[in-house]
């Protein structure tokens, strides 16, 4: 199903088709072409647009790592987990009732705000706080897959997602290269403003090239130009004769739908909890690896961020690869199913990575512990991006599928867990291998995670069961 209107309220999209049915004075988009359907749209002006988005998750990305290494060269705390993106809830439904131009434009003003803060401020608790608002603000993780959704259909979104995707990959790996290079030479004030400097040019391109595309603010104001044109103050859009879900009561019921499909779907708790988990890797690695690069190599704080190159590289070929497999298998396994595709069919490749990951990490834990080579390490992490890849990326996949039109607050319901795993696990884990040493903490949090790793294999087999008891996923096929 082709979710182009996500954080919809439940009912709202059956109603509107049935108005769009019955009345005449309702204002749709012309089905013979319409230039103002985002789906309509230039492909070469949507591409664009999937370029700035992408721009802007790899600034996200880039403010939010790139003061990994550089935190022990002075006394601010990285505070990483303070800048987990937080607002999810509140930035979704804004973009219902207002659409996706005035959120994402402000969203982004806040963060270049909070970005600002953040380099003049003179106390360790200033900066944090600086940071914990920068997570508030940020707009990507939940409105770039909604816009993909968007302006292009549904056999176009694995290819514009895998540039968003991309992105912020790329940003982990650019941002501690850049500010261990700036910080040892200009200081660590620079590579904050640098992350300014990316925002504003974010800004500046959504002010002049980004147009809206969310379909009802689109719809309403051809509604307002075709009653001025015609005189016919009757016209409407489907969604202005709706009632009951207006003002308050509507952004109340979008806040809170995810948090309804979460509790009603026992695959959505089970697929989050393993991608929360899955997902945690990353930032405890993120946190650890300059420690042991720095403490156990003796590299400086430019060496270290070159060393995040082969992590980078791992990564995007892993999600090179992650793409080119997932609708092969699929096709595979639906065609031995007489036809019939599930969603479960987009699981194999989140299995392997589901067992590789924990493994891979154990390693990368025991290489400095051993006293193995520089070399050794950096192939590691290569690995292990390669694998973090095939264990999260897929699973969006798997839950856009299973959820159809309830896809976005399922996802809604992914991206909070992960942040709230991400802000707790690694302050544990890292104080684990710090009591423990590398080789043993990680071995610990390796078993941690291949406990979890039968939890793709299990919705894999059982799933099209269990989605049967939710009222919010698809039948057994999709």
């Amino acid at each position: 199903m082709d979710e182009t209107n996500p954080l919809l309220p439940d009912t709202t999209l059956e109603r509107v088709r049935e108005i769009e049915d019955a009345r005449d004075d309702v204002v749709e988009f012309d089905s013979s072409g319409d230039a103002e359907n985002p789906l309509e749209w230039a492909p070469a002006y949507k591409w664009t647009i999937v370029g700035l988005l992408a721009f802007m998750a790899f600034t996200v990305t880039f403010t939010c790592i790139s003061v990994v290494p550089i935190a022990t060269l002075s006394y601010w705390s990285p505070s990483g987990s303070s800048a987990r993106p937080r607002g999810p809830f509140l930035i979704g439904p804004l973009s219902e009732l207002f659409g996706r131009y005035p959120v994402m434009n402000a969203a982004n003003i806040g963060f270049i705000g909070a970005t600002v803060l953040a380099a003049l401020c003179q106390k360790a608790p200033l900066f944090i706080a600086a940071r914990a608002l920068t997570g508030l603000v940020v707009a990507t993780n939940v409105l770039n897959p909604a816009i993909v959704g968007d302006m292009f259909i549904t056999e176009q979104h694995g290819s514009a997602m895998s540039l968003v995707q991309l992105a912020p990959i790329t940003g982990g790996a650019i941002g501690p290269l850049i500010s261990g290079a700036m910080a040892e030479t200009i200081g660590w004030r620079s590579v904050v403003w640098l992350s300014v400097g990316l925002a504003c040019i974010c800004e500046l391109f959504l002010l002049t090239c980004f147009r809206e595309t969310y379909k009802v603010p689109i719809l309403r104001r051809k509604a307002a130009r075709l009653r001025k044109e015609t005189g016919d103050k009757a016209l409407r859009t489907a969604f202005d004769l709706i009632g009951e879900e207006q003002g308050t009561r509507k952004l109340w019921v979008a806040m809170t739908r995810p948090v309804v499909v979460f509790i009603d779907s026992f695959v959505l708790q089970l697929i989050s909890l393993f991608g929360a988990m899955t997902f945690s890797y990353f930032y405890v690695f993120s946190t650890t690896y300059p420690d042991i690069l720095m403490q156990t190599y003796n590299l400086t704080s430019a060496q270290t961020g070159l060393s995040f190159i082969p992590l980078t590289g791992g990564s995007i070929v892993g999600t090179l690869v992650c793409n080119s497999v997932l609708d092969r298998i699929y096709i595979m396994l639906r065609d031995a199913n007489n036809g019939v595709g599930r969603p479960e069919y987009r699981l194999p490749v989140v299995i392997v990575g589901a067992f590789a990951l924990p493994l891979s990490f154990t390693i990368y834990g025991w290489v400095p512990e051993l006293g193995l080579p520089l070399w050794v390490m950096l192939t590691i992490s290569g690995i292990f991006g390669f694998a973090m890849n095939f264990a999260f990326m897929p699973v969006f996949t798997y839950v856009v599928d299973a959820f159809g039109l309830y896809s976005a607050s399922a996802i809604t319901a992914l991206i909070v867990t992960r942040c709230v795993a991400a802000t707790f696990f690694p302050l544990a884990a890292v104080s684990l291998i710090k009591q423990l040493g590398s080789g043993f903490g990680c071995s610990v949090l390796g078993a941690i995670g291949l406990a979890f790793a039968p939890i793709p294999v299990l919705i894999y087999f059982f799933g099209p069961a269990w989605r049967q008891h939710s009222r919010y996923t698809k039948g057994g096929s999709a």
